[in-house]
């Protein structure tokens, strides 16, 4: 069946230096040949080798819309593994719209959101995890979150799910075998053999679901609260994270009354700060309501940011955060240390035991590098490697991973109690085809088109 000719703008819709219109499909360089001349106006495209860049000119009915480079690639080395070709054109929004117009007035139809990465997947170019992992790259907040998704889109989960799946597969088999043809394949002492083997699996889908917390922060970004009490310098460190004037500072107490959201790369982790009023008793309704935003943001923080000031003592509104604090993964900034101190390291060492004290001056901008690296040692233990280490960045995957670690520990129970082995075979095939979910095996035509509905137009 042949397949439709589609085409889309490839680049951000703004004004820049270069934009270009893909088209993809088996009337690729038919479309291509309509609508281009070059430059000795003597060359047809759909005669030129593969890989190959063209300089010459788009013309519409005659009349030139712009000066272009085109790029040839025909399947299946391509994308989609289809015939391609790329379009380099001017980066104006007028210059890149008309010319999709004139490529889709010569043959080819709009793209859907996401199509290009979905032909990929459909004529077997990547796996589902690794079309994923294409809008991940794409949308990634840091450094970690473009390593690892570069890593699945390399494979790296492909790899771990099929070894998985392979093994799976051969117990599978095994036992159907030995269960149709029981004179010639037995099936004695076959249980322990499968009780290590299943132990193996269960460990390896723990380790992949213990590891999408990693996953989760690398890709959202760390959802960081700053609580402290009134005029301690929470909004100036705040704007030193930023970068710029975002929070307003002054002298007078109760200045921050609503919670402010920024987004900050740290090292290349991104914390997701929430800049909260300052905690203590107060009559003003406006400000206990900020009060109250406060303590609510701390308790659903993965990391909390407590700022004291050198220069006072703490009192029982540091007390109630000090409380705050228990259970929660949590840093102690000791601000204000370019000024005469009373509070000492020492004393909020003894106050919050086993926490992080950093000496720190908003004002001077002193010890926030010394914060950085506290904060990528306490999430990432220093360094993370996208060598041999799998990191479950995709929800979808770790539920999947999730099934398939229930029904093994089901063939676990199976083993325990002696069940018929038909019971586990299964149990195994529900792992086996959970796992296949995460690698697109086993998926339904509506979970490809939602997943692929999320891309942006022209991927």
């Amino acid at each position: 069946m042949k397949s439709e000719t589609i085409a889309a703008i490839s680049t951000p819709m703004s004004d820049g230096g270069i934009g270009i219109i893909r088209i993809s499909g088996e009337d690729a360089f038919l479309v291509a040949d309509r609508i281009y001349q070059s430059k000795s106006r003597n060359k047809k495209l759909s005669d030129q080798p593969s890989h190959t860049i063209h300089y010459g000119y788009i013309y519409d009915d005659g009349i030139v819309i712009d000066e272009v480079l085109i790029m040839l690639m025909r399947a299946p080395r391509s994308f989609t593994a289809e015939d391609t070709v790329e379009i380099n054109c001017h980066g104006g929004i007028v210059a890149m719209r008309k010319v999709l117009e004139t490529v889709i007035k010569n043959g080819a139809r709009p793209a859907e959101p996401g199509e290009f990465t979905k032909r990929a997947f459909l004529n077997g170019r990547m796996d589902l995890s690794q079309a994923e992992a294409v809008l991940d790259v794409i949308q990634a907040k840091n450094e970690y979150a473009l390593k690892s998704s570069v890593s699945q889109l390399k494979g790296a989960v492909h790899r771990v799910v099929c070894e998985l799946r392979k093994e799976i597969l051969y117990h599978i088999a095994f036992i159907e075998s030995a269960l149709d043809d029981p004179e010639h394949i037995s099936l004695e002492g076959y249980p322990e053999s499968l009780k290590s083997e299943n132990e193996g699996w269960i460990y390896s889908i723990q380790r992949l679901i213990d590891s999408a917390e990693d996953g989760r922060v690398m890709s959202e970004g760390i959802k960081t609260v700053i609580v402290g009490k009134p005029n301690v310098g929470k909004s100036s460190l705040l704007n030193i994270l930023v970068g710029e004037e975002r929070a307003i500072v002054t002298d007078i107490a109760g200045t921050t009354r609503d919670v402010l959201q920024e987004s900050v790369n740290m090292k290349g982790i991104t914390l997701n700060i929430a800049d909260t009023a300052g905690i203590r008793d107060t009559e003003d309704a406006v400000e206990r309501i900020g009060v109250d935003k406060a303590k609510e943001s701390a308790k659903d923080a993965d990391l909390v940011i407590y700022v004291t000031d050198a220069s006072v003592s703490l009192d029982e509104n540091d007390e109630e955060i000090i409380n705050m604090l228990k259970g929660q993964k949590a840093v102690v900034l000791l601000n204000k240390t370019d000024l005469d101190t009373v509070l000492s390291e020492e004393i909020l060492k003894e106050k919050i035991p086993g926490k992080e004290i950093i000496p720190i001056s908003a004002k001077e901008n002193k010890g926030i590098d010394l914060l950085e690296e506290t904060l990528k040692n306490m999430f990432f233990e220093g360094k993370l490697s996208f060598n041999d280490e799998v990191y479950i960045t995709n929800m979808r995957h770790k539920a999947a991973l999730i099934d398939a670690c229930e029904s093994l520990r089901q063939v676990e129970s199976s083993l325990a109690i002696q069940m018929p082995e038909d019971f586990y075979s299964i149990d195994l095939m529900a792992a086996y085809e959970s796992l296949g979910s995460i690698i697109g095996e086993q998926v339904g035509e509506d979970l490809v088109d939602e997943i692929f509905g999320k891309f942006c137009m022209g991927k």
